[in-house]
């Protein structure tokens, strides 16, 4: 969870609104942890709460194009909240770029991923995760690093696939991969690693996770969604996510 000194204590004082609402809110999964620091200052400093769904983008943007009851849609990528402005199921001019996000090497062993990430190059692992490319802008980022490294032969026989970047990090976790691209989100806590040991990728390996959030149709009369998305554009939300390793 986030550290209260990222805030102002008077955030954490305030009477909560007369009238309380509740939002649905889709999450991108790397956008796990930070959600729920951020859903705990909502509710402490307007009495609105949060519904929060966790998945990978693509299967969130998939199920509200289906009638999913969602609010608020914080993605892993652009594409997906533009794509639903065109559909006419976001609020026009909703959308904004709330993270950048960063990819991380990272394994549960503290001794198995190096600073410089030379442990790609040996034979010191039988499995790397990743998060399924077609689907995943995180996996799409470890490919193009795999193939700027010039890695693409030795390493592509060693891969597993995530659904999302969430089942990712737990094929590392449990120990079913060895090492696993993953959100440097996932494995910092209050801005330092959690456990394990990393190697944070170099941003010009791979393109910018450009993360955007849009209010949809559903959740523009919705005074928690509203509530929302104007306290993630704020300094002290802002200081918060930059905790977790994102860019803003």
């Amino acid at each position: 969870m986030f550290a209260r000194s990222l805030l102002p204590a008077w955030l954490f004082f305030m009477a909560g609104a007369p009238h309380a609402a509740e939002a649905q809110v889709a999450v991108a999964a790397n956008f796990a942890e930070p959600i729920k620091a951020i859903a705990a200052v909502l509710e402490k400093t307007t009495g609105h709460t949060l519904k929060i769904t966790v998945g990978s983008t693509s299967r969130l943007y998939a199920q509200i194009r289906n009638g999913a009851p969602f609010d608020v849609l914080l993605a892993a990528d652009a594409k997906a909240p533009a794509q639903l402005e065109a559909d006419g199921l976001a609020q026009p001019g909703s959308r904004f770029t709330y993270a950048s996000g960063k990819l991380v090497l990272w394994s549960a062993d503290a001794a198995k991923v190096d600073a410089q990430g030379a442990v790609l190059k040996t034979d010191g692992f039988r499995k790397l995760a990743i998060a399924n490319p077609k689907t995943a802008p995180y996996g799409a980022a470890s490919i193009e690093v795999i193939d700027k490294l010039g890695l693409s032969a030795s390493l592509t026989p060693k891969l597993v696939q995530g659904e999302s970047i969430g089942q990712t990090y737990n094929f590392a976790f449990t120990g079913n991969a060895e090492i696993a691209f993953v959100a440097k989100s996932q494995v910092l806590e209050g801005g330092r690693l959690k456990s394990g040991s990393m190697w944070i990728v170099p941003q010009n390996l791979y393109a910018p996770i450009q993360q955007d959030a849009v209010l949809l149709k559903r959740g523009a009369n919705n005074e928690a969604a509203v509530a929302l998305m104007k306290l993630i554009k704020g300094p002290n939300i802002q200081v918060l996510i930059r905790s977790y390793g994102y860019d803003i």
